[in-house]
């Protein structure tokens, strides 16, 4: 069952999808755009039947009460420290400390396309608090950024990341009842039903210009690449559909240079960019395997 909640991190309100006993460890989802929590509905159940602790927010822009004025608000910094102030605020049971002795959470981290990208950020940055990574679609930051300079494809790919610097991209988005938008969902086969979802949310002006915001903020360097990120020292699983119109082949195999831990990489033929949408079963059996794997290792760790 998923239960909907309101939590205050960086002085906002974020509407959080939650299912799972709180005492299990914790598995934190961040969607991507142009999605919500709701991409996540079945892996929540799916996770916290096998017995762990899943969270799913709407995140900055997309929560009513998280959506600040000004492109600024958006840099990446603001967006990461809203995840970690969020697993610090949803648990209860800390189960690893600082250097200073202090306790500090952790969480499996899952992301999806922008999500991804937060989620490769965190996992670079702060690898202690993270026990696996699953990222599905979204290159590490360092073979997108390569990829944009030496794969002319994706180049093109990308170019909606150039075209939402215009000021009036929401209202272009939305207009005959959101006719780009759902030309973009149902080209990478989404069904009308969750299409429709999605903008219960994203139909509103206000929500989708905050959340086109993510790829106007430049503030801080890393809105769309990053070759400062660090290599990855965390166990990880990237989910690439070979049909994605977004991210070709050069940066979803060239994201394995990247990683120095235990790395799995899974092409999935025929599927899109919304993975979560279109194969639900390949999502939740994958991530499931990872995740219990990974936490298979770490009590064998323990003393």
């Amino acid at each position: 069952m998923i239960n909907s909640q309101t939590v205050t991190v960086s002085g906002m309100n974020f509407e959080v999808s939650v299912a799972g006993d709180e005492n299990n460890p914790m598995v934190l989802f961040l969607h991507g755009f142009p999605q919500t929590n709701y991409t996540w509905r079945h892996q929540l159940k799916y996770l916290a039947a096998a017995g762990f602790y899943c969270i799913a927010p709407n995140q900055r822009g997309y929560s009513q009460g998280a959506r600040p004025v000004g492109v600024d608000q958006y840099a990446t910094s603001a967006l990461l420290a809203d995840m970690l102030g969020l697993i610090a605020e949803m648990s209860p049971h800390n189960n690893i400390q600082d250097d200073n002795g202090k306790p500090m959470a952790q969480a499996h981290i899952v992301g999806h396309d922008w999500g991804g990208q937060l989620s490769w950020l965190l996992a670079a940055r702060y690898p202690d608090q993270v026990r696996s990574l699953t990222v599905l679609s979204r290159p590490h930051p360092a073979a997108f950024g390569a990829a944009m300079q030496q794969d002319k494809q994706q180049s093109g790919r990308s170019k909606h990341h150039r075209a939402f610097q215009d000021k009036d991209s929401a209202t272009l988005l939305l207009a005959e009842d959101a006719k780009r938008l759902r030309k973009m969902f149902a080209e990478q086969w989404v069904e009308p039903v969750d299409i429709n979802a999605y903008l219960t949310v994203l139909g509103d002006h206000d929500a989708l210009d905050a959340a086109i915001n993510w790829y106007r903020c430049r503030v801080d360097g890393t809105a769309l690449v990053g070759d400062n990120v660090p290599e990855i020292t965390v166990p990880t699983l990237y989910l690439w559909g070979s049909e994605d119109a977004t991210v070709g082949r050069m940066a979803a195999e060239n994201t394995k240079n990247f990683v120095t831990a235990d790395f799995t990489f899974i092409e999935i033929p025929e599927v899109g960019h919304f993975i979560t949408d279109q194969v639900t079963a390949i999502v939740n059996e994958n991530l499931l395997a990872h995740i219990k794997s990974v936490e298979v290792s770490i009590n064998r760790l323990r003393p």
